[in-house]
């Protein structure tokens, strides 16, 4: 049987999964960081423990992180409001042991050890990940000073953007951004004041 993966063909939809993050600045000082994921089907579904009409939602799930200027999270707090089984809301109170775990590298890593597997669950622990970069989207958006804490951050200094280094191949250290950010941080001033000087 050959396929034209050219050519439109008729379709009919079978699922949406839908992840909706969302940042807020908070009067405190802190900022929330909420994210939604609602899963729904084309067609009437049949679970194992209801069913669930067609565009119904299967899971649609929230979470919410506090998080202070330093990515480091204060609060967490996630919430069930439809999913496949009555036990899957049980774990929802093991999400407050995010409290204390800092946005930036290892984050993952910490989060699977504390909530991997029968410790947390799947759909709300995968929410983190894009959670994670709107954490970091919300704040760098509403610095003034954005370009100075990256280049602290290129500097070594102690700065919230120091998780981007080395996440992505345009964040990597020896890469182009961190060379114009080094740049930025005192090369080229202290190239222009060196030929003032001649």
């Amino acid at each position: 049987m050959s396929h034209n993966y050219t050519a439109e063909v008729p379709r009919k939809l079978a699922h949406t999964r839908q992840i909706v993050c969302t940042g807020y600045v908070r009067e405190d000082g802190l900022y929330d960081i909420e994210a939604r994921m609602t899963d729904t089907k084309g067609h009437d579904s049949a679970l194992l423990f209801k069913d669930v009409p067609s565009g119904g939602a299967i899971h649609d799930m929230r979470l919410t992180l506090t998080v202070d200027e330093t990515l480091v999270i204060r609060a967490a707090h996630a919430r069930t409001d439809s999913a496949p089984t009555p036990w899957c809301a049980q774990i929802n109170e093991a999400y407050a042991k995010l409290v204390g775990i800092t946005i930036g590298n290892g984050f993952m890593k910490e989060v699977k050890t504390r909530l991997g597997g029968t410790r947390g669950c799947t759909h709300l622990t995968e929410l983190l990940g894009p959670m994670a970069t709107t954490a970091f989207q919300t704040l760098i958006g509403l610095r003034q000073d954005a370009h100075e804490r990256l280049a602290e951050a290129v500097r070594g200094e102690r700065s919230p953007l120091l998780p981007m280094l080395d996440t992505c191949h345009a964040w990597r250290a020896q890469g182009e951004v961190v060379h114009v950010l080094r740049e930025r941080s005192g090369a080229a001033p202290a190239r222009a004041q060196a030929a003032a000087d001649a």
